[in-house]
């Protein structure tokens, strides 16, 4: 069995997305198990080359975990004799000009979202990505959770019969960081920072309701800011600037209408802290990060409404749950793999850069419908 490796420049990984589900429970997972198959005995594997602005936490993390390769300096990783794939999970708003970096150094692409600041930025980051001939891809992990894997099964198999909506509800209260330390960091609440529900959830929309649903066509958004002052991490108070709940609403192909909660400022009573609900003619599905239920048309109950009498129905006991039929790993780790397998044998790929910035396209009219309080078309995108 040969082993082929294949350096991959990480930069942002100190943070906490970067480091938990990249580093450890996708890059590090695949060095676990053994490396990546690739077929006719041949064995892919990753080589990280850790990036940062602290060499400190950079030479903490690689000891931690026996990594050889790090440096503060972007230019040093791309140059390193390994190095094939850049990855970025740092803030919004360095992402665009390392990725740019990245790309006139002919290394391959991939980057958490929003994959820039601006829908213009984004596409040109598409568009220098195809012209330079590399690789390239955006993390749509909730593609890969067991709940929406199993949702989009019902879909393909034509369970619902005609959709005829979309129900989403995301969300949990995050604490001011005053009685109780915030459980996400502060730079999310300041939108100077490139804080906001908007711009960090309705890339996730996007790609959701395109992909397991239909295509977004429109979009009307409100947003809000329920918690005007917080306390970061050094225990100073500071204005919340950015929008901490956006509550959309969605025109899909086929007539569809979408909807989806998202807030930082709501208390859970869901079975998952994200939950989506479509109904069609035929069926109903309710699907969270790990779990789907549904309920057939023959199946449905027929509840009376009777405000003077006390409901006796156990409406939730009346939905199945869909099988797993199949052993899901970490949605992350997943589409790691697929990327790889994208870069080193050419397997088809759609993840791309293109599908990163229609992410950030509706952000933007997102947040442009809350200024106008009106309903915005979304227009096709093309490089």
């Amino acid at each position: 069995m040969s082993r082929r490796v294949i350096g991959i420049v990480m930069n942002g990984v100190t943070g906490r997305m970067g480091y938990r589900q990249h580093l450890v429970r996708s890059i590090l997972a695949i060095r676990e198990q053994g490396g990546l198959a690739l077929g006719d005995g041949e064995v892919l594997w990753p080589e990280p080359i850790l990036v940062g602005r602290s060499a400190h936490k950079l030479k903490e993390l690689a000891d931690r975990h026996g990594l050889e390769h790090w440096t503060t300096s972007l230019d040093e990783a791309l140059a390193h004799p390994l190095a094939e794939i850049y990855f970025d999970a740092q803030l919004t708003q360095v992402r665009e000009p390392a990725i740019r970096t990245a790309i006139a150094a002919g290394k391959h692409i991939y980057t958490e979202k929003p994959t820039a600041e601006s829908l213009d930025a984004a596409m040109e980051l598409a568009r220098l990505a195809r012209e330079a001939g590399v690789c390239n891809g955006a993390v749509q992990d909730k593609l890969f959770l067991p709940g929406l894997l199993k949702l989009k099964r019902l879909v393909d198999g034509g369970f619902f019969g005609r959709i005829l909506s979309v129900r989403g509800e995301f969300g949990y209260w995050v604490f001011e960081g005053d009685w109780q330390q915030a459980q996400r960091p502060s730079w999310n609440y300041r939108a100077e920072d490139g804080g906001g529900m908007i711009l960090d959830m309705f890339p996730h929309w996007r790609y959701v309701l395109d992909n397991v649903v239909a295509p977004v066509r429109s979009v009307y958004a409100h947003t809000a800011t329920h918690i005007p002052e917080r306390v970061d991490e050094r225990g100073r108070t500071y204005p919340a600037t950015a929008d901490d709940a956006a509550y959309g609403i969605f025109e899909l192909d086929g007539g569809i209408t979408a909807q989806i909660n998202s807030s930082w400022a709501v208390r859970v009573d869901r079975d998952e802290l994200v939950e989506f609900q479509i109904d069609g003619t035929e069926g109903s599905a309710v699907a969270g990060l790990r779990n789907c239920r549904f309920q057939h048309r023959a199946a449905t109950p027929k509840p009376v409404w009777n405000p003077d009498l006390p409901v006796t129905e156990s409406f939730r006991s009346q939905w199945q749950q869909v099988p797993d039929n199949a052993e899901f790993d970490n949605g992350f780790k997943v589409q790691w793999e697929l990327f790889l397998k994208h870069v080193v044998t050419g397997s088809p790929y759609h993840w791309d850069l293109l599908q990163g910035a229609k992410g950030v396209q509706l952000a933007e009219l997102g947040l442009r419908s809350a200024r106008e309080g009106r309903r915005l078309d979304v227009p096709a995108l093309e490089i």
